[in-house]
C-alpha cells in the first residue's frame, strides 16, 4: 500500500496528523492568528485540517495549502464545500519546497512535516520568504524526551534533539519563540492507538481488499515499535515563532 493511503486511514479517526488533543489545536492556532490576520498558509496540509479548523473561526482569513497527497487534498476540498469555505481556500498540488508566494502570508504553518524539507532548520529556512514582516510561524517537530535506543533512532533517524536542543536549534537561527505545547503522554498515546488502531479495523472491515494483510501487518509492527521501543522517548513539540529582532 502507499504510504499515503496507509497515512490516510490511520488518520481517520485523528484528522489532525499530529499528537494534540482539539483544545490544544484551538489554543495553537489562536495564538498564531491574532485578528488582523488575512492569509495563512499549511505547507504539508493533508487533508486540510489544520486550514479548515482556522477558516471556520476566522471569516476574514483566506488560506493557502501545499501538499503531494492528491487524494488528500480532494477531501480537503470537500471539506471546504461542505463548510461553506470554498472561496476562502487554494489548495496545490505539488512538493512544498517548490512553493512559492505571490504574495507573503500572516502565518505559516508545518506541523509534522519537517521531513518534507530535510529537518527543522531547513524548514525553518524555506518559511522565512513566505512570512509577511511580523508574521508567525507554527512548527511542529519530534525531539528525543528520554535518550534513544538503537531501534528508536532506525525508525526516527538521527536528526531529533532534546527539547532544550530543539528550542536552541531554533533560536540559533533567528527566530523566538513567543508560545508553544509539548504534546502531553494522553495526547501521544491517543494519537499512536488511533493511528494503530484505525489501520487495524479497516483491515479487519476490509479482508476482501487486497492491500488488508499488509495494513494488519503494519499496523501491528507500529504499535509494536511504540509500545515497547520509542513508548516514553519520542516527544512532540509545537512552536509558536517569531522572526529575532536581530534576524531581519
Amino acid at each position: 500500500m502507499e504510504r499515503h493511503l496507509i497515512s490516510r486511514i490511520a488518520h481517520r479517526h485523528h484528522p489532525v496528523a499530529a499528537p494534540l488533543f482539539d483544545g490544544s489545536v484551538e489554543r495553537l492556532l489562536a495564538r498564531a492568528l491574532p485578528e488582523r490576520a488575512e492569509r495563512l498558509l499549511d505547507l504539508g496540509c493533508g487533508e486540510g485540517a489544520w486550514l479548515l479548523r482556522a477558516l471556520a473561526a476566522r471569516p476574514a482569513l483566506r488560506a493557502v495549502g501545499v501538499d503531494l497527497d492528491a487524494e488528500g487534498l480532494t477531501r480537503a476540498r470537500e471539506g471546504a464545500d461542505r463548510l461553506g469555505l470554498t472561496r476562502r481556500i487554494g489548495l496545490h498540488h505539488q512538493d512544498a519546497r517548490e512553493f512559492e508566494a505571490k504574495e507573503p502570508f500572516d502565518a505559516v504553518l508545518c506541523i509534522g512535516s519537517t521531513h518534507a524539507f530535510g529537518g527543522l532548520v531547513p524548514t525553518l529556512g524555506a518559511i522565512r520568504p513566505l512570512l509577511a514582516p511580523g508574521g508567525v510561524a507554527v512548527v511542529g517537530e519530534g525531539y528525543w524526551q528520554a535518550e534513544p535506543d538503537r531501534a528508536s533512532l532506525e525508525i526516527f533517524g538521527d536528526g531529533f534533539a532534546d527539547l532544550s536542543g530543539t528550542v536552541a536549534r531554533v533560536t540559533a537561527e533567528g527566530w523566538t519563540p513567543v508560545y508553544g505545547h509539548a504534546s502531553s503522554a494522553a495526547e501521544l498515546d491517543e494519537y499512536e492507538f488511533a493511528w494503530t488502531g484505525s489501520l487495524a479495523e479497516w483491515a479487519l472491515d476490509h479482508p476482501e481488499d487486497p492491500g488488508s494483510a499488509e495494513a494488519l501487518r503494519v499496523a501491528g509492527r507500529h504499535r509494536d515499535e511504540w509500545l515497547d521501543g520509542y513508548r516514553g522517548v519520542f516527544g512532540f513539540v509545537t512552536l509558536v515563532l517569531r522572526r529575532s529582532a536581530a534576524h531581519p
